[in-house]
């Protein structure tokens, strides 16, 4: 017998509009994205066009979370931006 997991997403999306990115969490990467674009979520419904950019996957909750949490973060942002580094070049990110 197997288990069955949930997934957990974190992603990352960049504005075409005010060149910055957006770090978020879901379970359903597919609706949530869908509700970005789409102008359902509030942090984010001035800033779209929205692209997805980056994304990774948890099978537990908590760990999704503190991903999210670390990354929305100094250290976790600047790690990211050095990850990234060609992608928000090529994108004209505003802060690297």
């Amino acid at each position: 017998m197997g288990f069955f997991y949930f997934m957990y997403y974190v992603y990352v999306l960049f504005s075409l509009k005010d060149r910055k990115f957006y770090i978020g969490f879901t379970r359903n990467l597919k609706v949530r994205i869908t509700q970005h674009k789409n102008g359902y979520v509030k942090s984010t419904r001035n800033r779209r066009s929205l692209i997805l950019i980056y994304y990774e996957v948890y099978i537990q909750k908590a760990d999704a979370e503190k991903r999210e949490k670390y990354l929305k973060g100094g250290n976790g942002r600047s790690s990211l931006k050095i990850q990234l580094r060609d992608c928000l070049t090529k994108l004209r990110y505003k802060h690297l």
